[in-house]
């Protein structure tokens, strides 16, 4: 049995639920958002809670169940309250800036990176005081959409890896760059 799917999920008030046989739509003033729901699945809204239940206990329908059940909890919460990801820059001489549909990163390379934003992606810049050596700014990624949220801050990201040898690039914030020992140390 899924323990995830089981899980009833709580509606908060203002936040509109429509059920459809393929896909589930919550919306709220701001946002709207379509998760899709796998055959053998169907969802139950009663009052403010809304559950998921499967048509039977074969083998596919259990995990689609707890899928389901997080697909739907990640849209509710998405409309409600958002989801945010941040990365540190890293680098002497490393730039950003943070337009309404674009951000400009300097990052070392012979020319700067124009880096568009999806539709629904909010970026913000903000300089935060960190322990980090050579650290330049900090870059907030939000979004109501979890997915494109963590997939713009993974392709982000990749225009510049931290190095290996002196730390320099763009990491998440909650990451731990272990830096190797370069030739002296050896």
């Amino acid at each position: 049995m899924s323990r995830v799917g089981k899980k009833p999920i709580k509606v908060p008030s203002g936040i509109k639920v429509t059920i459809s046989d393929d896909h589930l739509e919550v919306e709220s003033n701001k946002t709207k958002l379509t998760a899709l729901i796998p055959s053998g699945i169907r969802f139950e809204l009663s009052g403010d809670t809304l559950t998921a239940v499967r048509s039977s206990d074969e083998k596919p329908y259990p995990a689609y169940h707890g899928l389901a059940r997080a697909l739907a909890a990640n849209c509710i919460r998405g409309v409600a309250e958002g989801f945010s990801k941040q990365l540190d820059l890293v680098g002497i001489g490393y730039k950003v800036d943070a337009k309404p549909k674009a951000m400009t990163l300097s990052l070392g390379y012979s020319h700067p990176i124009e880096f568009p934003l999806p539709q629904g992606i909010t970026a913000k810049v903000e300089k935060q005081t960190k322990a980090i050596q050579n650290y330049i700014a900090t870059i907030t990624i939000s979004g109501a959409d979890k997915q494109l949220v963590g997939q713009v801050a993974a392709d982000i990201r990749s225009l510049r890896r931290p190095d290996a040898y002196k730390g320099k690039g763009l990491r998440y914030s909650s990451e731990t760059v272990r830096l190797k020992v370069g030739k002296k140390g050896a």
